[in-house]
């Protein structure tokens, strides 16, 4: 898998992701919801932190904006990261598989870190009403916009049986989060990564044939 590849699949995942987010975010109020199928809903989130909604001013002494700048700031680095570590195993010409799994993994967060950078200055609020985009009152700063989430599957939507110590008579739900197409990207590609690992960090066998060749090591 080549530079153009690779581009072409991240530009296919951003466009994709992108569009269904500002798609959701100017026709949907915060917290509606579509059911598609009883396991699947579209539901209308913003998550202004970290994985599973979480904060910075959760766990330090800061403020909620000081904590999302830090955390977008934060995320600016990784990227950077990943974007290196994606030239990186193309220039030296790594598995086709490990090449794929990092590109999800830097369209995924490409993705979401063009909601928090830009989102806050180019959309108002969506609570109780619809967004729309470049509004005169937008609802944050640069690097201060929260993240799009929509695709929500409660594939069991339940409740425990009373017998059930400490939790009977208690709602249960799996799968309870509520994500996107840049998460998926970067889901998919982490999982790339853990089950076909030695084939991601290994050699094509094209490359392994040509180091076992003795006539390609005398040619070098």
């Amino acid at each position: 898998m080549g530079l153009k590849k690779s581009l072409l699949l991240i530009v296919a995942v951003l466009l994709v992701d992108q569009i269904s987010k500002i798609y959701i975010k100017t026709h949907f109020v915060l917290g509606d919801a579509v059911e598609v199928f009883s396991w699947f809903k579209i539901l209308f989130i913003e998550n202004s932190g970290a994985a599973w909604g979480a904060k910075l001013s959760d766990f330090l002494p800061i403020s909620e904006p000081t904590g999302k700048l830090v955390l977008t700031i934060f995320r600016l680095f990784a990227v950077a990261g990943i974007g290196y570590w994606l030239y990186d195993t193309i220039k030296k010409q790594s598995s086709r598989t490990l090449i794929l799994a990092v590109s999800l993994i830097f369209a995924g967060a490409l993705g979401n870190i063009i909601d928090s950078v830009f989102y806050g200055v180019v959309f108002n609020d969506s609570y109780q009403q619809v967004a729309t985009a470049f509004s005169d009152e937008p609802y944050g700063g640069l690097f201060h916009g929260k993240v799009v989430d929509m695709l929500y599957f409660p594939l069991i939507d339940t409740t425990w049986p009373d017998w059930v110590p400490y939790v009977g008579g208690k709602d249960f739900r799996f799968f309870e989060p509520v994500f996107n197409i840049a998460d998926m990207a970067i889901s998919t590609g982490v999982g790339i990564l853990i089950v076909f690992n030695k084939k991601a960090f290994g050699k094509d066998d094209k490359e392994s044939g040509a180091e076992a060749d003795p006539h390609s090591m005398g040619n070098e």
